[in-house]
């Protein structure tokens, strides 16, 4: 929303995706378009890069933002949005890579002398019988 918000004081129109059963969501009700994504499970919808794309296209869309969650730690998605001609606005896809896994950003911050929390680096993980 933040991103929203910022775009419309610039002067920019804002476009929002929106799965079916987020029809009418606090996202979509603040964007100046919406495009639906169609309706299914989040794999179909929200995490589709071609259905997004397609928006984007559908909409004339210059940028894209990729959200909180979802596409938005997928360098995969980020190389498609620069390969479709259009602005990406986030990280760049090697340091979505670099920085997407806890242990990898962990390995790297230490290797770079970046203070972290004391720690394994690795999850501890009981079960119950």
């Amino acid at each position: 929303m933040r991103v929203a918000r910022t775009a419309r004081e610039m002067g920019l129109e804002t476009v929002a995706v929106y799965a079916e059963s987020d029809a009418g969501a606090y996202h979509t009700r603040q964007a100046d378009r919406t495009v639906s994504l169609g309706a299914g499970a989040p794999a179909d919808t929200y995490l589709s890069i071609p259905r997004v794309l397609d928006a984007a296209r559908a909409t004339h869309s210059d940028a894209v933002h990729p959200g909180y969650g979802f596409l938005s730690e997928s360098a995969e998605f980020a190389r498609a949005v620069i390969g479709a001609g259009l602005t990406w606005v986030g990280p760049p896809p090697q340091a979505i890579e670099e920085m997407g896994g806890k242990l990898r950003a962990r390995a790297r911050m230490e290797a770079a002398g970046v203070p972290v929390t004391p720690g394994s680096g690795a999850g501890v993980w009981t079960t119950r019988a």
